[in-house]
């Protein structure tokens, strides 16, 4: 079991303040999953792990919570969560685990806590099952009538596309997340490389390959955070607009410099922000009032349309147009404060750190009636 060490305040971060008489302390259990600790299934593919989180994330979060005045701890997200809760019982848990197998492996850990009666922050049960599903996310956006791409699952290298598909396209695992499966290779000109790529994503992650077509343009992903009632119980009502939402800088991912040119994967995304093949991670992004509106927007939509809770990443990639498309939505974004999107739009508008972590656990203690 981890505990959180002293955390002096980071460049830019208000160092910790008297909590307000009305606010309760809670014992917090921060669960995930620890990159070199978490057992992998043997037939795991290659990036398998990739999601999961660094030691100082961990560390990072727990000092947070006690920045606000709370006891911290961590529970790893593994076989013996459910004796740790009981044993511990925390009054919330603060969930970033990744799960390590199955198609739902994102909801393992809240349908835990909910069996508990535990509260627990960010989206439950369904709105994470349904994330990590990307093909399915893609049928919920269609049909509540967001911008996505010509998309289709494949269950067999045979299996014909339907009609209306130029190449070239991408192909991608339909159920993974943090780039994996994700290379130069994903992108295939013709149906030779087709067939082979969705072969290989199939043997390799045991899954439907998706196949989508390539959009050529810009890339930008867009952070969500908030809830309709927050002014209810927020500490940091400027954060929020009228609707309860915090808009965050848009950040735009530069890939064409990176160590796969033109494709954000697992390799690209691996790579620390000033690592020789990294990216370029622009925020603000430099775009026009009409463009960085309207993504705002679909962002806020595709959130609330699967019913993601409190905070999520939603990803875009220009069309030839211009126009953008809903490219997939994280509802566990990645939370390392040196290098995950999220706490990149933090820093750009100077949100510390400390302060973005216990909105996400007020929004969540509030809504189990904490606050």
């Amino acid at each position: 079991m981890m505990t959180a060490s002293p955390h002096p305040p980071q460049a830019g971060e208000e160092p910790p303040g008297p909590r307000p008489e009305s606010r309760p302390s809670w014992l917090v259990a921060l669960i995930a999953n620890v990159k070199g600790e978490t057992e992998l299934p043997a037939d795991s593919p290659p990036d398998a792990g990739a999601e999961f989180d660094r030691e100082e994330t961990i560390q990072s979060i727990m000092g947070a919570f006690e920045s606000g005045g709370h006891r911290a701890m961590f529970i790893p997200a593994g076989k013996n969560l459910s004796e740790a809760l009981d044993k511990y019982h925390p009054d919330i848990c603060f969930n970033i685990a990744e799960g390590t197998q199955g198609d739902g492996r994102e909801a393992h850990i809240p349908a835990i806590l909910e069996m508990h009666n535990i509260p627990y922050t960010a989206s439950r049960v369904v709105a994470n099952a349904i994330s990590l599903e990307k093909t399915l996310t893609k049928r919920l956006w269609r049909d509540a009538g967001l911008p996505v791409g010509q998309f289709q699952e494949l269950y067999s290298a045979e299996e014909s596309l339907h009609r209306g598909f130029h190449f070239p396209l991408f192909v991608k695992p339909a159920r993974e997340g943090t780039g994996m499966g994700v290379d130069l290779g994903a992108v295939v000109s013709n149906n030779t490389e087709l067939k082979k790529r969705v072969a290989w994503v199939i043997k390799t992650y045991k899954q439907p390959a998706l196949v989508e077509g390539f959009l050529p343009g810009r890339e930008f992903t867009v952070g969500v955070l908030g809830r309709r009632d927050v002014a209810d119980f927020t500490l940091r009502p400027q954060l929020y607009g009228a609707d309860g939402f915090h808009r965050f800088p848009i950040l735009e991912i530069e890939s064409q410099r990176s160590i796969t040119p033109g494709v954000y994967g697992y390799k690209a995304k691996s790579k620390d922000l000033t690592e020789n093949g990294a990216p370029g991670y622009l925020c603000p992004a430099d775009l026009d009032h009409k463009l960085a509106d309207r993504l705002h927007r679909l962002a806020l939509r595709a959130h609330r349309s699967i019913g993601a809770k409190d905070v999520s990443r939603v990803d875009f990639r220009l069309d030839v147009d211009g126009n953008p498309n809903l490219l997939e939505i994280n509802t566990l974004p990645g939370l390392n404060p040196s290098v995950s999107d999220v706490c990149i739009m933090a820093r750009a508008e100077e949100l510390p750190y400390n302060h973005l972590i216990l909105e996400i656990l007020d929004l969540a203690a509030a809504r189990f009636g904490m606050l």
